[in-house]
């Protein structure tokens, strides 16, 4: 059937593991947009960092970001649609996370909210070395949380969560999935995300297909991880990627190769052009 809207998550996906686009994905993607396919980005990322991946694609493109809770045409600057983490929950998540020692992370869809540069900032800090500046991630330094979660209250989107003690994280990722105003997903096994209640890839999908008047079963939903789950279910052709976790890949209508064998190339050939 011909399928109208691709969505395609990005780390484990559309980039291989040196966190680049392989340019079989890249002409691929070129040829599915020419055929008059959407393409859409749907990621965990920051939206800042995921319009620059989208900018290498080439091609219109909406985004999804931070796990669905922020999306955004980068081409026409219209934002479809934002959920807000709000200070209460902002407070929530910190109580829990100090109780287990985790570090924290807060974003909004330019910005990172760190104590000190480590993990997911430092990841950051490193690719907005090779940036134009219009695309760097800013990095804002937090000496007292409570009041950064009042100041930007109406900018947070999500909180990551990460340690490289995994048994830890999995005992805080269960205390936090116990609270009803919360989502809590997780995109790599040494960490979790935590967003408004009701956020997912899959909610972010239906909101965009609405938007652009597309039919469900005329969707196709390829990732890899956890976080990708929601939107691989609601699609109407559900593609795990060949290095997904076999549960991601039960849950899904068809398996394409690895994002290092350009697994996203090999499925828009096959079902699209």
């Amino acid at each position: 059937m011909p399928y109208k809207m691709m969505c395609i998550d990005m780390d484990g996906t559309l980039l291989n593991s040196k966190h680049v686009i392989n340019e079989e994905n890249i002409e691929a993607i070129k040829k599915a947009t020419e055929k008059g396919v959407l393409i859409a980005v749907c990621t965990g990322r920051l939206f800042t960092s995921a319009a620059y991946f989208a900018d290498l694609i080439g091609v219109k493109t909406p985004v999804i970001a931070s796990n669905g809770a922020y999306i955004r045409d980068k081409n026409t600057d219209k934002v479809i649609y934002k959920s807000l983490l709000g200070n209460d929950n902002c407070n929530k998540i910190m109580n829990i996370l100090r109780k287990y020692n985790i570090y924290p992370h807060f974003n909004s869809y330019d910005s990172i909210f760190t104590e000190k540069i480590v993990y997911s900032s430092e990841f950051y800090s490193r690719m907005n070395e090779t940036l134009p500046r219009y695309r760097r991630i800013k990095i804002k330094l937090v000496e007292n949380w409570e009041n950064v979660f009042k100041e930007y209250e109406g900018e947070i989107l999500k909180c990551i969560a990460i340690d490289q003690d995994i048994d830890k994280l999995k005992l805080a990722k269960m205390e936090m999935l116990k609270e009803e105003d919360l989502e809590v997903v997780s995109s790599w096994e040494n960490n979790f995300e935590v967003m408004q209640k009701g956020v997912s890839k899959g909610k972010a999908v239906n909101i965009l297909a609405k938007h652009y008047s597309i039919n469900r079963e005329d969707i196709i939903c390829i990732g890899d991880s956890e976080n990708d789950l929601s939107m691989i279910k609601f699609a109407g052709l559900g593609i795990a990627m060949g290095n997904a976790s076999d549960y991601i890949k039960k849950n899904s209508d068809y398996v394409t190769v690895t994002n290092d064998e350009s697994g996203v190339a090999k499925a828009i050939y096959k079902f699209v052009l």
